[in-house]
């Protein structure tokens, strides 16, 4: 299996690896605190993400995971997560780089890598940014959901799109 690709504008995208994590978190932190609104008030932006996440924790979190990230001159500038059974725990761009077709580019490699290794289905509670993303790669909305985060209530989608053999 190939691990890294080049795409046009000097986006390479490969699997994420354990010395990825540091940069990993300070996306997660960009994206949420800079990229998030206006779908979301400073106040859930700061519930959702009050400090950068612990680099151990987001270790623990992410070694069973399938991480691709993409990078841009050797600074990651986004990644998607996937579980084993088809859970996208994580998906955020840079708010520097949203709307360059970061995120497409890592959906499409995760949706393939999703396929390669079996995956009936990819789901995920996704957050309002990522429901579009979502919606054009033809997921379904399963539920509108009002998740408690530090005591604020903040808004995603349950979300999910079943994957056919394409024979």
């Amino acid at each position: 299996m190939q691990t890294t690709s080049n795409h046009p504008a000097g986006i390479v995208l490969r699997r994420g690896e354990r010395s990825d994590i540091a940069a990993l978190t300070r996306v997660f932190y960009r994206a949420v605190r800079e990229g998030a609104g206006p779908e979301y008030s400073t106040e859930q932006r700061a519930a959702w993400a009050p400090a950068p996440p612990e680099v151990e924790a987001w270790d623990k979190r992410l070694t069973p995971q399938a991480v691709f990230v993409a990078e841009l001159d050797g600074a990651v500038i986004g990644f998607m997560s996937v579980k084993s059974d088809g859970y996208i725990d994580l998906a955020f761009v840079d708010p520097e780089h949203i709307g360059h077709g970061v995120a497409q580019l890592l959906y499409d490699r995760l949706e393939a890598h999703a396929r390669e290794t079996g995956m009936e289905r990819l789901y995920s509670d996704a957050s309002a940014r990522a429901r579009i993303l979502f919606e054009r790669q033809g997921w379904t909305v399963e539920a509108a959901q009002k998740p408690m985060i530090r005591g604020v209530e903040l808004h995603n989608y349950r979300m999910s799109k079943a994957l056919a053999d394409e024979d």
